[in-house]
């Protein structure tokens, strides 16, 4: 059986791809009533921790984990390891 070949493309081409970066920092699993009758200044409790590691996601998949930093008034996020993709699924903290 042959493997199909992988399309190589010029690293120029990958380099000018643009990639949406995300950061989630819990999760949480409410009734729809509740979500319904939220409205400012309503407070989501989540299943992280203040030093718990955040999930660093690519176009919307997992490709790290990393933990908050506060840098100059702005907050910052340091890549720690790579993702678990499974956990991630699975919900892990």
């Amino acid at each position: 059986m042959r493997v199909p070949r992988i399309k190589e493309y010029p690293l120029s081409q990958i380099d000018s791809v643009d990639v949406e970066i995300s950061v989630v920092l819990g999760r949480s699993v409410l009734p729809m009533s509740q979500l319904l009758k939220m409205g400012r200044g309503a407070v989501i409790p989540l299943d992280a921790s203040e030093h718990d590691e955040v999930w660093i996601l690519a176009n919307n998949h997992p490709v790290a984990r990393g933990e908050i930093e506060i840098r100059e008034d702005r907050i910052a996020i340091t890549v720690t390891r790579p993702a678990d993709v499974y956990d991630f699924m699975a919900g892990a903290a």
